[in-house]
């Protein structure tokens, strides 16, 4: 426990597909194994993906006898504003951090969890119909021609946050999926991400890599930190865990180490 309430990290984009859920869990396991004491909570009632994962994880712990890290998690069940901030709290109490992960739309809950974040993390696939969601390009030249609704979205509700505690919320943009067949495109989307975060004010950090490992881990609920579950690791396994390890360190989040090594 830290002494104050749980750092809230949360996973947040209005398009699917972007690797979001599995991101979330994959940050949520590294920072249970860490030593902390994670949270976690579902607010896509419909998928789950979340609490599914971290469901399986617990079946295959009962079934093989290891012993995982893991976190606490729940699924939003009073779907308003105040049921969040009631769930946020019961769930987070003693927790270092709390991982809210949101539905891949629109939503009024994810504005509402937006808006009480520490950390708002924002996978992206690495292209420019992803890019989109953030900012408009000129279709010649690549450049930046202004940042798009969801960018506006964020700025609104960030400043709601400051309104509400004087909070800041600190907007961290992952390319997810990267790929190194197509390093030319890659080099226009990265600079426009840049151009973008200089206007906007967000980090942008690589996330994880595109690679099939990720959808075979979910049915056992396992990720890269467990290679004692995982069959037949190889070197890709070992590169993604690094990545993997290298990605958190971005997030930069604030180390409550210490006192999780005190609570133990």
């Amino acid at each position: 426990m830290n002494g104050t309430r749980a750092h809230r990290i949360v996973f947040a984009n209005e398009k699917g597909g972007t690797g979001k859920s599995t991101t979330a869990v994959h940050v949520a396991i590294a920072l249970a194994a860490a030593g902390h004491r994670v949270a976690a909570l579902d607010l896509d009632t419909r998928q789950k993906t979340l609490a599914r994962y971290l469901d399986n994880r617990a079946a295959t712990m009962r079934r093989s006898g290891l012993r995982l890290a893991t976190a606490n998690h729940a699924v939003l069940s009073l779907l308003t504003p105040a049921g969040l901030d009631q769930e946020v709290a019961r769930l987070g109490h003693g927790a270092d951090y709390m991982i809210i992960d949101t539905p891949g739309r629109d939503d009024p809950l994810a504005r509402a969890a937006i808006a009480i974040a520490d950390t708002l993390v924002t996978p992206m696939n690495d292209s420019f119909v992803d890019l989109d969601l953030i900012g408009q390009v000129d279709p010649e030249t690549f450049k930046v021609k202004k940042p798009s609704f969801y960018a506006e979205l964020i700025w609104d509700l960030r400043k709601v946050r400051a309104k509400a505690d004087g909070g800041t919320v600190d907007w961290v943009v992952l390319r997810n999926r990267l790929q190194h067949l197509d390093a030319h495109n890659m080099r226009r989307v990265g600079a426009a991400l840049g151009e973008l975060s200089k206007r906007v004010g967000f980090r942008v950090i690589p996330g994880l890599g595109e690679r099939v490992i990720y959808r075979e881990l979910f049915p056992k609920g396992l990720t890269l930190l467990d290679m004692e579950g995982i069959q037949n690791v190889g070197l890709s396994h070992i590169a993604a865990r690094q990545e993997l390890r290298e990605m958190v360190g971005g997030l930069a989040l604030p180390d409550f180490s210490t006192q999780a090594r005190l609570a133990l």
